[in-house]
């Protein structure tokens, strides 16, 4: 069996002794082990998530306060396929402790025995291995950051960019579950991302912010002619960033009750992971949105996992 790329499922550093423990892990706990879907709300702070109060997404368990691997979308994403996901930060642990541990726990998730970090190499990424036990690997991304050209897109029977940012519903009618295979998704999800806009938002409505992921700047900057402030201008416009803040709160809420329709459209026997790729941020400290920004409101993010309810 082949991936898009021309890859062998099994990996081109796969051999003959792997095959046959790959086979019997797929059968060794479960016939056929449960559908994964990993649900990436593009930018979402923990705290906004708190704010929201999603009632839907709470049922598949308590959230977590977890620190991504990297402060934005591509990097990080990178990071979920690899099968790490956000950390915990433990103290007096072993990266190479906490590592094994993060994989053994997706043996729990997917009802799948010897789960271990050495079942995941050489190719340390998520959706090869389980191409390995027999799953169908599909990608739906709101964020043309992560488009079917990147590398990103390896070992995924299907991968789709949306033709819209901020429309999680429009994923929805094209999920499907083979009854006789398990499936793995990763949908990311762009409406928790700047500008934090619904789907049936008039554009023309939205928040327009000067610069790259916006600066509110003074627009006069002054010249040789023109005096010169004596007290230093405000970076931001906190009214405008807390109008922004606002309007991912109000984001989260409306992907609550997307998350309802999805919990009705899913197989009953399908472990749910939803989290953000990094944080945001809103005028803390004189920063803004995401990326080359080292601040742990853009590492800290939500995570909460579950049987679908």
């Amino acid at each position: 069996m082949f991936g898009r790329t021309g890859a062998s499922v099994n990996g081109p550093f796969a051999t003959q002794a792997d095959r046959p423990r790959q086979r019997a892990l797929r059968l060794s706990s479960r016939e056929v082990p449960r559908n994964l879907l990993f649900i990436v709300l593009d930018s979402l702070r923990y705290d906004t998530w708190l704010a929201a109060e999603p009632e839907n997404l709470g049922a598949l368990g308590p959230v977590q306060r977890r620190w991504s691997y990297a402060t934005w979308t591509a990097p990080s994403h990178y990071n979920l396929l690899m099968g790490l996901l956000p950390h915990t930060s433990p103290p007096e642990v072993y990266a190479s402790e906490y590592y094994k541990e993060d994989f053994r726990r997706y043996g729990e998730r997917l009802g799948v025995e010897d789960m271990e970090f050495k079942r995941v190499l050489p190719s340390i990424f998520l959706p090869t291995f389980l191409r390995s036990l027999g799953y169908r690997t599909h990608a739906m991304v709101s964020m043309p950051v992560l488009n079917q050209h990147t590398p990103i897109n390896r070992d995924f029977d299907s991968y789709e960019l949306m033709p819209a940012h901020n429309d999680m519903g429009a994923m929805l009618p094209k999920l499907e579950f083979d009854p006789d295979r398990p499936n793995f998704y990763l949908l990311n999800v762009g409406e928790t991302h700047y500008p934090y806009a619904l789907p049936d938002e008039d554009p023309s409505t939205w928040p327009r912010i000067s610069g790259v992921h916006g600066v509110f700047k003074a627009l006069d900057s002054g010249s040789e002619d023109q005096p010169q402030p004596t007290e230093p201008r405000e970076f931001f416009d906190q009214a405008k960033l807390s109008e922004l803040r606002d309007r991912q709160v109000r984001a989260v809420s409306y992907l609550d009750d997307v998350m309802a329709r999805l919990f009705d459209l899913v197989p009953d026997d399908t472990w749910v992971i939803v989290t953000s790729d990094h944080g945001e941020l809103f005028g803390e400290d004189r920063y803004f949105g995401h990326g080359p920004i080292m601040h742990e409101k853009v590492l800290e993010v939500p995570f909460v996992e579950g049987l679908a309810p």
